[in-house]
Order: structure tokens, then sequence, then C-alpha cells
């Protein structure tokens, strides 16, 4: 159960960089990609290398991707050739009272592993649904689902969730002791995403009513701290 917990630590997750900021607990990875919209995705095809943001979704220990059937995403991934996917959520930036400790608050996590092709329709077509509810709880049942054309231009794939690191930081500036004094404004200023006022389709009136609690849409995973929590992370380390 304890091993279940955390991801195991291997030569491409171990952070080398400020280690004291990493964590492997298998829920925190959790919490961070079912907050995060939008992960960067790398590999590498004939020695080029690519990064593409995308929408994706976790389901369960996996992250599901998707891709135009014929694009060369899906058949990098197709064909069974490594991945990186990571998420980054910025909380906040960090002056401080000299140029070489300004910083960020942010919240990060890295995934490496090989995708699977999904093939058969009923798994694709609960793997785009829960792409939907990553976005927006209960809107699979709010849509039109995909039709057998639209499923056959769309390749699903699902990334096991087994090397994982994360990484993060939180708090005020560390700026060095002979610094403090500085007639200089030094702290933090928070950022977060947050929802405006819906925009119906101005082009062809919506025929349904505005889904409720659409305004008070947010990412934020229930429970977590506010970006302006000094408790959100404990940041000693230098």
């Amino acid at each position: 159960m304890e091993a279940r917990s955390s991801f195991a630590v291997t030569p491409r997750t171990e952070v080398h960089r400020r280690p004291a900021r990493a964590s492997y607990e298998r829920a925190l990875a959790y919490t961070l990609f079912d907050e995060a919209l939008v992960a960067n995705v790398a590999f590498s095809q004939d020695g080029q290398p690519f990064v593409l943001p995308m929408m994706f979704a976790r389901l369960d220990d996996r992250l599901v991707l998707h891709a135009a059937s014929k694009s060369r995403f899906a058949t990098h991934l197709a064909s069974g050739a490594p991945v990186c996917v990571s998420v980054t959520l910025l909380d906040g930036v960090v002056l401080a009272r000299s140029a070489m400790h300004h910083s960020a608050n942010y919240r990060s996590a890295v995934a490496f592993g090989c995708a699977v092709e999904l093939t058969v329709d009923a798994d694709k077509l609960a793997a785009l649904a829960r792409l939907l509810e990553h976005v927006l709880p209960g809107r699979s049942l709010a849509c039109r689902p995909p039709n057998a054309l639209e499923l056959k231009a769309t390749r699903v794939f699902a990334l096991a969730l087994e090397e994982v690191s994360v990484k993060q930081r939180a708090g005020g500036p560390l700026d060095d002791e002979e610094d403090l004094m500085l007639p200089y404004w030094a702290g933090v200023v928070p950022l977060a995403v947050r929802a405006g006022v819906p925009v119906p389709d101005l082009a062809h009136a919506p025929r349904a009513e505005e889904p409720g609690g659409l305004r008070a849409y947010e990412r934020r995973t229930a429970g977590e701290p506010s970006n302006d929590s000094a408790t959100a992370v404990a940041e000693a380390q230098p």
C-alpha cells in the first residue's frame, strides 16, 4: 500500500535541482493533473524535438491524450515511442530585493512513458467523455457525443502514470541577509485562473439555459488552499 501511494524514483524522474521541492506522492500528482487544463506533450521524431500543448484528462491511473487520425503525433504514439507530459500551475510572481532571487510560486508535474492506443469504440467514447468532464463536470451529458465519423477521425491514447515527479514552490522571496535592508519592495503577486461572465454563442443563440454554476467556474481542486495562503506549501529551502 505504501508503494502504491508514491511513485518509484527513476533516473528520469529524480529531481536534482532543488530536490527539497520535489515530491513523488501519487495523490499530489493526481491533484495537479486534475486542476490543469492544458498539458505540454514532448516527443522526438527523426531527430526533431516537438512540444504540443493540448487538452487532456486523467482517467484513474492514466492520462488521456488524443490526436487527429493521420497526424504525426498519432503516428508517434501508435508506434510505442516514448513521450514526456508536463503540466504547470502558476500561483504567483515572487519579487525579491535582488534580481537573482526573483522567482515564481508554482506546482508542476512531469510524466514519462509510452502511450497505448484505445481501439474499442466504447473505450474511446468513455475516454473522450472524460476529456469533457475534465473541462466541466457534467458536460459530457449536456452535448452531442461523437458520431461514427468523428470517432474514426480521432485516435485516443492512454499513458499509464508510472514514472511521475512533482516540483513546487510557495512562499515569499528568499533574499540574502545583506539585501534585507535595501529600499526595494519585495513580496508576492498571487495569480489564479478566474472565469469571466459566460458569453453565449452570438451567431446562433443557444436553445438551452446557461448551465447552473457556470459563473462560479474554477480550476482549483476542491479543498485546496487559495493562492495567497501562507500555508499552501512549506517553502523553507534557499
